[in-house]
């Protein structure tokens, strides 16, 4: 009886420690996470909500929209997917989507195994690499900009090495190759810096191991590094489908407001402020930004759910072990 009566004091006293710790660490996460979720809903949530609520007026962007606009329902949102040129704009943000994944990850894959190996100079052209990156695209898209005019210094070297130049901004069948190639030479280096930090993470024994069997290089990268870095590229390429989904920098300081439109390289984004800001129509920029935000949303949720889901699986959840389960009878029956 005693026995018994010890073993029930025993666990009320350990529930009631259990249902502390649970409110110690549910007051953690609130205290923790109530700034970072003021933040969302300041920055994020509330201008989505606003952008929608304008997208409903004919609006000029001064005053209140309710008495210096017009409400015109859904009227902006019709317009928006009967035009022909944002439908364009569509269409070539998907272009840089599938160009640059295409160019970037093996151009990527490629430098990263070389600065992988041991080597004099690395860190230098490690730096070198990753020096466009972190220039600003506003001193990017000018000196390009710059350079590719008919008269610019590209065509002048060609010009001097026997070859003929081209436009390169202005001719559809060429602008929108100017642009892969641009945005490759500028955001190479963040996925040559990840494809690096995968690699280094990948354990040295797997390489040793498959060269004891005789294993080469080419047939290691193939069996081991890329496999392994399957995480990191899934991670690449969803940043790099996101950023192309959202260009705009390059696009408008090197092509502009209206050219970019018949030299077949505008995107949504371009669009949206041509149409938008620069026309005073805010209500319609809105509009187009509401639509914007659910193309890039839809996208983001379907590589999620179809490609990204792999690396979550049992990354959010523990099961218990059965070995776990095992110790805890065991101390109950001795209890």
């Amino acid at each position: 009886m005693n026995a018994s009566k010890e073993t029930g004091a025993r666990m009320k006293k350990k529930s009631k420690t259990v249902v502390k710790d649970k409110w110690r660490k549910g007051l953690e996460i609130s205290v923790l996470s109530v700034p970072a979720l003021i933040m969302f809903l300041g920055f994020v949530v509330f201008p989505i909500v606003m952008a929608a609520y304008y997208g409903f007026f004919k609006w000029k962007g001064f005053g209140s929209p309710t008495t210096n606009g017009t409400f015109i329902g859904i009227q902006n949102y019709i317009t928006i997917f009967s035009d022909a040129e944002f439908r364009s704009a569509v269409l070539h943000n998907f272009i840089i989507v599938i160009g640059s994944l295409v160019l970037q990850a093996p151009i990527a894959i490629l430098f990263a195994l070389l600065l992988n190996q041991k080597m004099k100079g690395r860190a230098i052209i490690r730096t070198l690499i990753f020096v466009p990156y972190v220039v600003s695209e506003v001193i990017v898209g000018t000196g390009w900009s710059l350079m590719l005019q008919s008269e610019g210094a590209i065509n002048a070297v060609l010009k001097r090495i026997g070859l003929q130049g081209a436009d390169w901004i202005s001719d559809p069948k060429i602008a929108m190759w100017t642009l892969l190639i641009l945005i490759t030479w500028k955001y190479i280096g963040f996925a040559v810096i990840l494809m690096l930090a995968g690699m280094q993470s990948i354990p040295e024994e797997l390489y040793e191991a498959a060269r004891v069997d005789g294993a080469g290089f080419w047939q290691l990268q193939k069996s081991i590094t890329l496999p392994l870095l399957g995480p990191t590229l899934r991670i690449w390429a969803f940043l790099s489908i996101i950023g192309s989904l959202q260009l705009f920098d390059l696009v408008y300081i090197i092509w502009g407001q209206y050219i970019s439109s018949t030299a077949g390289t505008s995107t949504m984004a371009t669009y949206m402020v041509r149409e938008g800001r620069v026309s005073s129509n805010y209500g319609y920029g809105s509009a187009v930004a509401v639509v914007i935000f659910v193309i890039s949303l839809v996208v983001a949720l379907t590589y999620q759910k179809f490609i990204l889901n792999r690396d979550l699986d049992g990354a959010l959840t523990e099961k218990p072990s059965k070995s776990k389960n095992k110790s805890v009878s065991a101390v109950a029956e001795e209890v």
